[in-house]
């Protein structure tokens, strides 16, 4: 039996059910188990169902019913828990009906087994269809492709939590998206040997209508859920979906890929092995948007920016296939070069590159988000003291790449990001990141060729002088000099300055 504090919600959505409602509430108001509420949840019925809701409320106080404008069943769920008391969930559609027992037999077992995250039983069919409904044994890979627990399963209200409720968008199926969100995280699924409850078939029930929307289903599925099936499938779920895997296999045969993820963060491989779908499906915050494009994904409490390159020209789609490291793999690559020398750049986590055939096709780096927020292009906003500190710790930084061989071929005011720090009775320090490194060179940089390095910072010629005299005294030559050669670059690249 279940302990006497074991609360349990049964959650019941309606829409224009009341032909079956009352049977419905009857079945539940009948189970062997006292410490249970019945939140009937209208959705907008343009029947007489929440009256009928209404009159069974005013007969026992076990029912609260509330009311919503139509939003769908995953909606009126997900609002009909929010307000549940009970730390057990048992959602009830209505127009089916529960036995006796099994709210308390599924409330036991979930008492007596915390590594169980939901309890089913065994259903059969009532109305237009009669017969016990036959599952499948459960497990990952059969999850991925086909749904073998009914909506009328018994779970812990803290993993609706967890996994964030049903998603409102689906309109059918929405139990087998929330049933992949629950599991991907872990937990067991087990099945009571009795009979619980008895499904309805009809004209109007939801297995006949979702059977008319299946590629939208697939579609919808593949998007909330890539990693999930690049774990269980080597890739999204298809149409035919018992030869989703082959058809993946296939699909990875002409479209081989490479990827690396840092050992520092494993749990993102899936992840990063569905950056193409994650850019597909639109997914993350779009920080910039132009030849290449920036996101931003927030991922277990940590911010992560995702940098897809654009696919390149013919001859760098051969050049890259085989022959140069992609723009994503050296990015990772000079990324960790840097740390090691202790420059800073944002952490580096992964990346993944792609082709189609013979020729590259896409490549994605990852890093952790910076902390710092003031770009190099933003000079001007900064106080005059800020400037100065700004414009040394440039100079100093660049003799730093250049003097461990270090050229950077895209330096600009954007691909340098500051944060400013002062001790007391010190002096102010800058402390710098810098970013976009794929364009890299390594090798010894001549003091006239670090000088030309200068030539794409928008600024004045006065801020120069100061950049490249705190470049020449950490490089140690002659200051004048550095001036000269850093204008007549910079005047070659600013002529109208």
């Amino acid at each position: 039996m279940a302990s006497a504090s074991t609360f349990v919600s049964v959650v019941v959505p309606i829409y224009n059910m009341q032909r079956y409602l009352p049977e419905t509430i009857t079945s539940i108001l009948a189970s062997h188990y006292d410490a249970f509420e019945v939140i009937l949840m209208d959705d907008g019925s343009q029947d007489d169902s929440l009256t009928i809701a209404r009159e069974f409320a005013q007969k026992d106080s076990r029912i609260k019913v509330f009311s919503q404008s139509n939003a769908g069943a995953s909606a009126a769920r997900n609002h009909a828990i929010r307000l549940a008391q009970g730390p057990y969930i048992l959602p009830v559609d209505a127009d089916n009906n529960i036995t006796p027992d099994y709210i308390r037999e599924a409330a036991a077992y979930l008492d007596a087994h915390p590594e169980v995250k939901v309890v089913s039983c065994q259903v059969d069919y009532c109305g237009d269809k009669s017969g016990p409904m036959h599952f499948v044994a459960f497990s990952l890979p059969m999850l991925a492709r086909k749904n073998m627990i009914d909506n009328c399963a018994m779970y812990r209200k803290q993993d609706w939590e967890a996994c964030g409720g049903y998603a409102e968008h689906i309109k059918g199926r929405e139990d087998w998206a929330f049933w992949i969100a629950m599991f991907k995280r872990g937990g067991e699924f087990h099945r009571l040997p009795m009979l619980g409850f008895h499904y309805r078939v009809h004209a109007n029930s939801k297995r006949k209508a979702t059977q008319k929307r299946k590629h939208q289903l697939i579609e919808e599925l593949n998007e909330l859920h890539p990693e999930f099936y690049e774990a269980m499938l080597l890739g999204p779920l298809h149409y035919h979906r018992s030869w989703s895997k082959f058809l993946n296999v296939c699909h990875r045969c002409l479209h081989p890929r490479k990827w690396k993820v840092s050992e520092a963060y494993p749990a993102l491989e899936m992840f990063v092995k569905t950056l193409p779908r994650q850019f597909e499906y639109n997914k993350g915050e779009i920080i910039y948007q132009g030849r290449n494009e920036l996101r931003r994904f927030e991922i277990e409490g940590k911010s992560y920016v995702i940098k897809s390159f654009r696919k390149p020209n013919l001859a760098n789609r051969i050049a890259y296939g085989f022959l140069r490291k992609s723009k994503a793999q050296r990015s990772y690559e000079y990324a960790e070069r840097l740390l090691q020398l202790g420059i800073l750049t944002p952490q580096p986590v992964a990346y993944y590159q792609e082709r189609s055939g013979l020729l590259f096709d896409k490549s994605y780096y990852v890093s952790l988000a910076s902390e710092k927020t003031i770009h190099f292009k933003d000079i001007d906003s900064l106080s005059p003291e800020q400037q100065d500190c700004f414009l040394k710790a440039v100079g100093i930084l660049t003799a730093r790449l250049h003097e461990a061989g270090i050229y950077h071929k895209d330096y600009s005011g954007g691909n340098i990001l500051v944060s400013f720090h002062q001790e007391e009775a010190q002096p102010l320090q800058a402390e710098l990141e810098i970013l976009d490194l794929n364009r890299m060179r390594f090798g010894k940089v001549s003091v006239e060729r670090g000088c030309a390095n200068f030539d794409r910072f928008h600024i004045n010629e006065e801020a120069l002088k100061v950049m490249v005299t705190a470049y020449a005294q950490a490089r140690g030559t002659d200051t004048e000099t550095c001036i000269e050669k850093a204008l007549y670059y910079h005047r070659l690249s600013h002529p109208q300055a």
